[in-house]
């Protein structure tokens, strides 16, 4: 099989993990209980979380004790509660808008971190994105809260450093333990943040587990998964761009099952994100993968 040919396979199961987030939003919208997301949050890594661990059966050692306590707290603890806050201090569209600046964000820090200069592509198809991003999902009447704003790009400094930090350490373990690492790191943050800013947890209905399930499996553990083996195959500023996929997918879904609309603008901004993945088309990053111990 071609290099080229390696890298559209790795880019397809990338884009697995911001299919999934995005679906997210159409799940936590219909399924879950309201006003809960610090809860939810935590039902969605932790338990994931410790049954890879159980899976594995790998815990870390040596400097990665606390390599992967900062790689859960960046990618997983901290950003969680951040994306939230912005969710609810800002309108979506303006907070999916900020998130899609992290390609500028992965690439600078990957220039500095990790020794991948950004491409020419990249940068233009970043820029793109973004617009397209925007049509996407901005509307009118947008309310500029300071907070919410702040959040959203700490959230994409955070998430950046994160990304950027798994391909610099070049974690010595496979996918699934990798994943384990982070989730259990960040669930047992978010936890008592949870529990102290929401108190006790809510009653759970039939629906509302299976959408907790699902969030579990699919849009966290699959996802995280997915999204790791990208940043270790790819360049980094490659797979940011993959995730500009993220708000696209909540977008036809909820044209698909929720009844929305989709206006001229929208289609656009369509065309646009997925002409700014392509332009930061798949890069390999040589550099040996260590596959997942035997359990």
């Amino acid at each position: 099989m071609s290099s080229m040919e390696t890298n559209w396979r790795t880019s397809l199961f990338t884009a697995a993990a911001p299919a999934a987030w995005g679906s997210s939003y159409f799940v936590t919208a219909h399924f879950l209980p309201p006003d809960r997301p610090l809860f939810g949050a935590a039902v969605r890594a932790l338990p994931v979380g410790l049954v890879l661990l159980a899976w594995t059966r790998q815990l870390p050692t040596g400097d990665w004790w606390w390599r992967a306590a900062v790689l859960g707290m960046l990618n997983i603890g901290v950003f969680f509660p951040l994306i939230f806050l912005a969710g609810y201090r800002l309108p979506g569209g303006l907070a999916a808008t900020l998130t899609a600046t992290s390609p500028f964000a992965v690439m600078v820090l990957a220039g500095l971190l990790a020794a991948e200069r950004p491409t020419t592509g990249g940068l233009v198809g970043a820029a793109v994105g973004v617009v397209g991003v925007g049509l996407l999902v901005l509307r009118g009447g947008l309310h500029l809260d300071g907070l919410g704003m702040a959040a959203s790009l700490t959230a994409v400094a955070v998430s950046s450093l994160g990304y950027v930090l798994v391909k610099r350490w070049a974690p010595p373990v496979g996918l699934l333990t990798l994943a384990a690492w982070q989730l259990v790191a960040g669930g047992l943050v978010l936890v008592p943040v949870a529990a102290v800013l929401e108190g006790p947890p809510p009653p759970l209905d039939a629906r509302a587990v299976g959408g907790f399930l699902y969030l579990a499996v699919v849009g966290t553990g699959l996802a995280y998964v997915a999204w790791f083996n990208g940043l270790r195959r790819l360049r980094a500023g490659s797979v940011a761009l993959i995730g500009l996929l993220n708000p696209l997918v909540g977008v036809l879904l909820g044209i698909a099952f929720a009844g929305e609309n989709l206006a001229p603008l929208q289609l656009l901004g369509i065309v646009l994100v997925l002409g700014g993945v392509l332009l930061g088309r798949p890069g390999v990053v040589r550099r040996p993968v260590v596959s997942r111990p035997a359990p």
